[in-house]
């Protein structure tokens, strides 16, 4: 998901336009490599009880019907000269002389941006001619995504201590869809990992607390991501971490978000068990740089760079307090401090240390 709302704010930012195919029937596209035979189908009469029928082609139901499709579908683009990228394998790419041209596939929806018209029009032809393809136009949906055309491009998302629950499905199935309406709706995330952390035994007060925020999102339907034209792709990262903050079982709760300036492209939060502060900034500090380190490879693959020093970036990641700072350099290994050693090489091996090393002085 991260891909994907990476690719609408490169689109948004580029003013390129946003085109949406379809396979139709897509599993039935797959060359199988293993010999698959199947019964006759009901109602067929054969000379012998035992016949069987031997597959020439994928048929849904088979287990390997999706691995030989995509396969199928990666073969077709890189024989058009299409790179498969290294850090998102849905992900293709092809630099030409007018720009690039980017392609994203989810299972049979795929889109296509990219700044070479000419070639967002031969791939269309080739997939038409290989696949059979339905041109949906511009992007209105994708995976829970609406997107909106106005002066800028508007994603969204929308969809018309007590007792126990005597049957917890209900609240199970509301917390799993409001999870999913986090993507783009992150100001919930927060109240959203709250009321998911009782699933396994959820009371009538908290389902209260889901129905609340059902009716905050009713009210607020308009809201969502917004992605700005013509706006600065600087990447920037914020990070955090709340030691023993759950007053129920004394987790620390620690998160990071990643922005192409003002536009939230990738956030996280995560409960762990951490025996004090530094332990808690640390482990957030270290998720955050592994996230800053794929994204900035994504953005280099499609020809985003990153001119502004890192340091930049740093001094937005974490909050550094003198024990962390003092922890990192002269790596005192006490017995206290064993458990995030493996995070502290993380965070001195990787680039981001090394780029701006002035930092942790």
């Amino acid at each position: 998901m991260t891909t994907g709302e990476l690719s609408l704010l490169l689109a948004a930012s580029k003013s390129w336009p946003l085109h949406q195919m379809d396979v139709k029937n897509a599993f039935l596209h797959g060359d199988l490599k293993e010999e698959v035979y199947i019964t006759f189908p009901g109602g067929m009469s054969t000379l012998s009880p035992n016949t069987v029928c031997k597959l020439k082609r994928s048929l849904y139901g088979l287990k390997q019907v999706p691995r030989v499709w995509f396969e199928k579908f990666r073969f077709t683009l890189l024989g058009f000269s299409f790179n498969q990228s290294q850090y998102d394998p849905s992900l293709f790419l092809q630099r030409t002389p007018k720009g690039i041209v980017v392609l994203l596939v989810y299972v049979d929806d795929i889109v296509v941006i990219g700044s070479d018209q000419d070639v967002i029009s031969r791939i269309k032809q080739i997939l038409n001619s290989t696949f059979h393809m339905k041109e949906l136009g511009h992007l209105n949906y994708f995976l829970g995504l609406e997107v909106h055309y106005h002066p800028e491009v508007n994603v969204k998302y929308r969809r018309h201590e007590g007792e126990l629950l005597d049957d917890p499905t209900q609240y199970w199935k509301l917390v799993g869809s409001l999870i999913y309406v986090t993507i783009t709706r992150p100001n919930i995330s927060y109240v959203v990992h709250t009321v998911s952390k009782f699933m396994q035994s959820p009371r009538h007060f908290h389902f209260s607390a889901v129905q609340r925020i059902i009716k905050y999102l009713l009210g607020t339907s308009g809201h969502g991501l917004f992605f700005p034209g013509n706006s600065s792709l600087q990447l920037q990262a914020d990070s955090d971490a709340d030691w023993a903050g759950c007053p129920d079982t004394r987790r620390s709760t620690t998160g990071w978000c990643m922005f192409l300036r003002n536009a939230p492209i990738s956030r996280k939060c995560k409960d762990t068990v951490s025996k004090s502060s530094t332990e808690a900034e640390y482990r957030a500090m270290s998720a955050a740089c592994s996230e800053i380190t794929w994204l900035r490879g994504l953005l280099t693959e499609l020809g985003v760079s990153q001119a502004q020093p890192l340091h930049y970036i740093l001094i937005t990641l974490v909050p550094y307090r003198l024990q962390q700072i003092q922890f990192t350099m002269n790596g005192r290994n006490t017995l206290r401090s064993t458990i995030i050693l493996s995070e502290k090489h993380m965070i001195v091996g990787s680039s981001l240390y090394h780029m701006s090393p002035q930092l942790f002085k």
